[in-house]
């Protein structure tokens, strides 16, 4: 795989994955929670999305073809987690996919539910980081470019952590006045992603409907 290539990859994943995009979602989601365990947080985002994106690279061809499941279909189901995600977001509640029920508090102290969902799944690595990532390992004529994949992806991970490790900054700069409001605006933006994700997919997998 060649260097026109590679910045092409680079181009793809940054706009799907932007951490700078992903900061406003992350700081309100966790509302209330002290520094060190929104730095915890972000080393388990990082750890969790680097595992998934090895495996899907590697493997997701296979994974999803053995369960019978296309990528448009799992972009349907990601669109509406998101969706759900978004709408408690506009409307001020708390949602218990990442908050968690009364039941789910004692495994989730240790904040590793949280880091894998919704956060680093399906926001950071969703449908359609999935979809790209199976692309380019498609394309992929050898071992090389597998890994070549790999490293372009391992820098946006790099970013990623160094954002949100860094979240606290970001967060005293705003007020509770402000934090509403992002909180309102990324729960629009969101839900006009889960739609886009879920009009996307439908289009594929009902034709007819197009």
């Amino acid at each position: 795989m060649d260097y026109y290539e590679l910045t092409k990859a680079f181009g793809a994943f940054f706009a799907i994955m932007n951490p700078f995009v992903n900061l406003p979602i992350f700081l309100a989601l966790t509302t209330g929670f002290t520094v060190a365990q929104q730095r915890m947080l972000a080393m388990k985002i990082t750890l969790f999305s680097a595992i998934m994106c090895a495996v899907i690279l590697f493997a997701g061809q296979k994974i999803i073809g053995f369960f019978g499941i296309t990528v448009d279909q799992f972009r349907i189901a990601g669109g509406a987690v998101l969706a759900h995600i978004a709408w408690s977001m506009l409307n001020g509640k708390e949602v218990t996919s990442h908050h968690g029920t009364d039941k789910e508090q004692t495994h989730m102290s240790d904040l590793s539910a949280l880091a894998f969902y919704p956060i680093t799944f399906p926001m950071i690595v969703g449908p359609g980081t999935i979809a790209t990532l199976i692309i380019y390992a498609g394309h992929a004529k050898d071992l090389e470019s597998l890994i070549a994949i790999g490293v372009v992806v391992s820098m946006l991970l790099v970013l990623l952590f160094v954002v949100l490790f860094f979240a606290s900054f970001f967060g005293k700069v705003l007020t509770s006045t402000m934090r509403v409001i992002m909180t309102r605006l990324m729960g629009m933006i969101l839900l006009a992603i889960a739609v886009e994700m879920i009009v996307a997919g439908v289009k594929v997998v009902l034709p007819g409907l197009a």
